[in-house]
């Protein structure tokens, strides 16, 4: 179930233009831009719940899944100090900004496939706040996200291409050598 919040049917109708262009990479560039207007547009405001954490894990709350175009809206909350681990996107393009707090986004690239197992190698780390927002296009999908802060929680808003209810986790073996593990994703609900 999506939530409702006030200004809602507003940032869907701008999203739902930006996601209406041709390729990936027109897609994305025109939702990161339309993400940093949304987060600055004060009429826009999330559901309470968002600010709420969960001590042991962060949150993913739906506020919006479209039938027309495939792609879904979701709010994160990261409570102080909570991450996920390295993982990929199961080849969905994403567009995320930072809502409320700051957040530390680590992207790894794959310079390796073995049998069972890639090497990724860290490449790019961002420390972004309020109002920033950036992409992912696979196959330039594997990353961490986390909550630097250890004192404030973080809020993101996340557009995926589909409905993300799972990714590949990726556990170290050795070195910059991982293991993907199918890992099922849930909601939170209020």
């Amino acid at each position: 179930m999506t939530l409702e919040f006030p200004g809602k049917s507003r940032m869907i109708e701008k999203i739902h233009r930006a996601v209406s262009a041709d390729c990936a990479e027109d897609i994305t560039e025109n939702l990161r831009r339309c993400l940093c207007e949304l987060v600055a547009d004060e009429s826009i405001q999330l559901p309470d719940c968002v600010y709420d954490y969960s001590a042991d894990h962060y949150c993913r709350r739906l506020l919006h899944q479209d039938e027309e175009l495939g792609y879904t809206v979701l709010a994160m909350t990261w409570g102080p100090g909570q991450g996920t681990p390295l993982h990929d996107h199961a080849g969905m393009w994403c567009v995320e900004a930072v809502w409320h707090g700051e957040i530390e986004v680590v992207q790894y690239e794959l310079v390796e496939r073995g049998k069972d197992e890639f090497r990724l190698e860290p490449r790019t780390t961002m420390r972004t706040g309020v109002g920033s927002a950036g992409s992912l296009i696979p196959p330039h999908e594997h990353h961490t996200i986390a909550n630097p802060s250890e004192t404030e929680p973080a809020i993101t808003v996340h557009i995926y291409s589909g409905v993300m209810d799972e990714c590949c986790v990726f556990r170290p073996v050795e070195g910059h050598w991982y293991r993907p593990k199918p890992t099922p994703l849930s909601l939170d609900s209020d």
